[in-house]
């Protein structure tokens, strides 16, 4: 528990001294203390005054005189607010600290308890490529699933993969009736040719070919007809699209368990059967008139009604993403079966698909007791809708959350550096224009400059080893930028920034670890054995170590917000906390050994650590930078 351990034993105390007054039930807190208050403080004080008919202060008074230190509370403190400050034996708690901080498990929280979640994110429309505005949602996503994992949640990554929807109508269109060849022009992904090209250049038609309009309703129709020539090219075309979107979600060290096709989900017959329950609970209505004539509708109370079903009987998107949340959720029986997808992703973490087919492989258990989809905050209503409506299915709290973030924009000078004129502003993207970056060629333009840069310090490196530092700076670059502002913030993100070794950045946190790294390797020594605590005990050292203890809080507290930031902050502080041991306490050539030891044990303790806490974010730490 580390720094748990610390607040265990405060507890404790509290809970002996509330026993002596014969109290209970009170829903006091301890937690880490700010700088000048001691290492933790509780506001039981504040709780205790209506029981005890006294004011805070004096309350505080009294329990500090009746608390009993311990083995690693060194004394409490009353404050004159009223908060209770308590001190560590930090003698006793650096040693618990730094011993817990090198079991493989440490950090881990049980705030799950081993509770099923379903994480569903990425979810991208498989008719283009990938651009840096998704980059922010599969980071978002993929780092709360690390998160949730750590935290004790047993988590299935989902990818929902819309293959029956009007952009996909649109580059069917243009295949099939606008004579854009099969195959992409050499060296261009076919993602890339699907968004640039076709994609684009066809929606561009409809504005001068309102016939077109008609043409794309048919295929839309003929799509949800999964025996059709048409739905079958779709699939074709979609599946190669979605093989490279993989491509580069692998690349950015992003996984999933199993990829959801909407097709799928139209045929399998469970929209049926869920719009027959919401037509029986009357949570949808016939319009006979009026602009939404011949179609199903949701009843909006202080906003348009929502359309469900077309007047032609095609569903919305809203009403496709019904049935899906309630098969997350376990509350209908699963119609599908599963396959491997014919890729391996990268690691040990098996990817399948849902197909309609009987096959004999024994797939995933997928359904969880709660359901986070992460999707950007304009589509809030639609996400609240769907919230809505699966409460009156399943009446559990919270057991549908949206998890909203807002939009990404490209610096003025990164836009530039991107091949797009802005006008000196930042740049807002599009994809139906075609005004986006891809997330290609932001992580290609990351791995050149920092592969040049590498290069430069290190002439004596290979190839190989240039590329690795490149791929690992440049993807803790691209993730670390789309994580480090709160969800509801824009971001406006710039190439040059990002790279900077010094501020807020992710090579800022690298740069430290293998900072940490160098010293090992200089010490030419292994994880000392025997460790004399007592002599950690200036402020360098001890911020570091205090530091070192709060991973478990910090996951636990991101876990409870679903909040990514927290752990950027922690690996932030924590790398600001070594460079400052590393500036002020010397850890090589002293003449005392033991001291010595000490602090090597320290580094060691330090450099597993922040290791742990860029892994949750998804970021490498590299020994050499």
């Amino acid at each position: 528990m580390a720094f748990g351990s610390f607040i265990a034993e405060i507890e404790s105390g509290l809970k002996k001294v509330l026993d002596d007054l014969d109290i209970s039930g009170v829903p006091y807190v301890v937690e880490p203390a700010r700088p000048g208050f001691g290492d933790a403080s509780s506001n039981l004080a504040f709780l205790l005054a209506k029981n005890l008919g006294k004011g805070p202060r004096d309350i505080a008074e009294m329990i500090s005189k009746r608390y009993c230190a311990g083995d690693l509370v060194s004394g409490c403190e009353a404050h004159p607010s009223g908060y209770l400050n308590f001190s560590a034996n930090w003698s006793s708690l650096s040693r618990v600290i730094l011993t817990e901080s090198m079991r493989d498990g440490y950090g881990s929280a049980d705030v799950g308890g081993g509770s099923s979640v379903v994480v569903e994110h990425t979810s991208v429309n498989p008719n283009k490529a990938l651009h840096i505005g998704h980059v922010r949602n599969i980071v978002v996503g993929d780092t709360i699933s690390r998160i949730l994992s750590r935290a004790g949640y047993k988590v299935s990554v989902l990818n929902y993969v819309d293959d029956s929807g009007l952009q996909v109508a649109d580059i069917v269109l243009g295949f099939r009736h606008l004579g854009f060849p099969a195959e992409p022009p050499d060296g261009k992904k076919f993602d890339h040719y699907c968004g640039d090209d076709v994609y684009v250049k066809t929606t561009e038609r409809y504005g001068s070919d309102p016939g077109l309009e008609d043409v794309r309703k048919e295929i839309l129709r003929e799509m949800e007809d999964g025996d059709s020539e048409t739905a079958k090219f779709a699939d074709m075309i979609t599946r190669r699209v979605l093989a490279c979107q993989l491509e580069t979600c692998w690349r950015l060290s992003v996984t999933y368990d199993c990829l959801n096709f909407e097709s799928q989900i139209l045929r399998s017959g469970l929209w049926s059967r869920i719009f027959e329950e919401m037509k029986n609970k009357k949570l949808v209505e016939f319009e006979d008139g009026g602009k939404n004539a011949g179609c199903w509708v949701i009843r909006g109370d202080a906003e348009e009604d929502k359309v469900i079903v077309r007047s032609n009987g095609t569903a919305t998107y809203v009403a496709k993403d019904i049935p899906y949340a309630a098969w997350k959720l376990g509350l209908v029986d699963d119609p599908f079966y599963y396959t491997k997808y014919e890729k391996e992703q990268p690691g040990s973490r098996v990817l399948w698909q849902t197909v309609l087919e009987p096959n004999n492989e024994k797939g995933p258990s997928l359904a969880g007791s709660r359901v986070i989809t992460v999707i950007d905050s304009r589509q809030a209503r639609l996400q609240n809708i769907i919230t809505q409506l699966v409460a009156k299915f399943k009446s559990a709290p919270d057991a549908y959350m949206h998890l909203g973030y807002e939009s990404v924009t490209l610096s003025p000078d990164t836009a530039s550096t991107l091949g797009m004129d802005t006008a000196g502003k930042s740049a807002q993207m599009s994809g139906r224009k075609g005004l986006y970056v891809s997330a290609d060629s932001v992580y290609d333009t990351l791995h050149e400059r920092i592969g040049a840069e590498t290069k430069k310090r290190h002439p004596e490196m290979d190839s190989d080893g240039i590329n690795r530092i490149a791929h690992d700076v440049g993807v803790g670059v691209m993730r670390y930028e789309m994580i480090r502002q709160d969800l509801d913030k824009i971001i406006v993100f710039d190439l040059a920034k990002s790279q900077s070794l010094e501020g807020d950045t992710a090579p800022y946190i690298q740069y430290t670890h293998a900072r940490a790294a160098r010293i090992l390797e200089k010490s030419g020594k292994a994880l000392p054995a025997n460790v004399d605590y007592s002599l950690l005990d200036g402020r360098p050292e001890l911020d570091l170590i205090r530091g070192i203890g709060m991973l478990e809080v910090c996951v636990r507290d991101a876990a409870r917000n679903m909040s990514p930031k927290v752990v950027v902050r922690y690996c932030h502080d924590l790398a600001v906390s070594f460079n400052a041991f590393y500036e002020k306490a010397h850890v090589l050539g002293l003449d005392d050994e033991n001291l010595e030891n000490a602090r090597l044990c320290v580094v060691y303790s330090f450099k597993g650590t922040i290791e742990k806490g860029l892994g949750l974010l998804g970021i490498a730490a590299p020994d050499v930078m």
